[in-house]
Parts: C-alpha cells; structure tokens; sequence
C-alpha cells in the first residue's frame, strides 16, 4: 500500500530547514505532528521531599532541554540562587546550547558530552570530587545510573518532572498509513488511548532498540526502524521505505 499520510508522535519542528518538510515536498505525503506524550514538573515541596537539598552539589548533570528548564524552576521556586561556580555536564551540543537560555555560557564551567550518555563519562570522571545532581524525569534511562556507579562518584537522582500520556481522543475516527514512535512512553500512550488499536495495514516506524521492544512486546509490527547504518535518521529510514512502496508498478 502507497504511503500518503503519516503521523510523527512528537510537537512540530520549529526550524523551518527541518527534514521533515523536505519530506513533504520530496515525497508529496502529507505529515502531521502530535505529541503521544508531555513532561509535567513536580512541585518543589516533592523535590524536598526526595531528600533533595540544592545547596549540597557542585556539578549538575543536564540529561535534556527539559532537564534545564526544570532544574531552574525548582531552584527558582525554592529560592535558590545559583552559584557562579556550578559545574554543568550536559549530554549533548543542544543541551549545552540550550543551557544559554540560563547562564552567561562563557562565565561558566561548562562541559559537554558527544551524545550518549557513556561518551560523557569520562568528563565526570575527571571532576570525581564533585557532588553530582541529575535532575531527571520519573523514566530514566537504566544506562544512566549504571554509569554513575561504575564511575564511583558522589551523585543523587531526582525527580524534577513526568512524563506524562497526551490525551488523543479526537484521533478515534482518524487513520494514517505510518505512526511515528521515539519512546517506549509512545508506545503506552498509544495502547492507553486506544486499548481496541488493531494494527492492520498501519505501518509502525520507531527509533531506537527500547522502543523496538517496547512496540513487538505488544504484539505491534515494526515496518521501519533507525537508526541503521544505511538510515541514521528517522526521516531517511522514512523517505527510503515510501520510496519503495509507492513507486511500485
């Protein structure tokens, strides 16, 4: 079956060179955007309450834009004024560069990882006297802990927001050739808004090996995946698949 209607499980780009438009263009499918799921803060009173004093650490680790916007927040609403001094070991380019919207990026001892979570490891190694807080959502990524440990520093999970399942009940009656999933959360929302979904000839495209699991564990068929060698990105392991099925004779 062609493929001339998608639905991406995440908000709109807002970058207008964003590769999904030029999918639109390219391919003359028709894409539309909405997030399966939101982030909610926590209060400061249940950060308290996790035995979390902000004045105790040196160094915080900055996971995701959520993870900055949340950690100043809470120090906001606790009146907590920031010292010049804090470390900030963010996972990611687009992290640190988001990280601006906060401090004066070059007053501060900022470091930054590649990606992934293991490639910044060895920055916090080199500062293991620091005290770390990892501001984080209520679903961490097992990886992160693990590392820490290994690692032997001093550092302390909290939760600073959830993720939360969108309401998409007005998607009932509406039908897609592809749903787009990036999280095993994606998943969830998908079966917890629709318990009666039949997968029939939906095609599922997800990223990244937990949500492989997280979609086949449920009986749900993956037709596209990335990243691979050949399609590092959702949007060519998109662009590849409907190529193939729509210009079939």
């Amino acid at each position: 079956m062609k493929v001339k209607t998608i639905l991406v499980s995440q908000p709109e780009p807002k970058i207008e060179n964003s590769p999904y438009f030029d999918l639109i263009e390219k391919q003359k499918v028709k894409i539309d955007f909405r997030p399966f799921i939101h982030v909610e803060g926590v209060s400061g009173k249940d950060v308290r309450a996790q035995k979390v004093d902000l004045t105790n650490y040196t160094a915080i680790i900055l996971t995701s834009r959520n993870s900055v916007d949340h950690y100043f927040r809470i120090a906001e609403e606790l009146r907590f004024k920031v010292p010049d001094t804090m470390k900030y070991f963010c996972l990611s380019e687009a992290v640190a560069y988001y990280l601006q919207k906060y401090v004066v990026y070059r007053k501060r001892k900022i470091y930054v990882g590649k990606r992934t979570f293991s490639e910044l490891a060895p920055l916090i190694k080199k500062y293991k006297n620091e005290k770390f807080l990892l501001p984080t959502s209520d679903k961490l990524k097992p990886e992160v802990p693990q590392v820490l440990n290994e690692l032997k520093v001093d550092w302390k999970e909290a939760t600073f927001y959830k993720t939360v399942i969108s309401d998409l009940s007005d998607l009932r009656d509406v039908y897609y050739d592809i749903l787009v999933f990036f999280s095993p959360s994606g998943i969830q929302s998908l079966l917890e808004n629709f318990p009666d979904f039949k997968q029939n000839e939906t095609r599922i495209a997800v990223f990244g090996n937990t949500t492989v699991k997280a979609a086949t564990e449920v009986g749900l068929r993956v037709d596209i995946q990335a990243p691979t060698p050949e399609t590092p990105s959702m949007t060519m392991a998109l662009e590849k698949y409907i190529k193939e099925v729509n210009n079939k004779k």
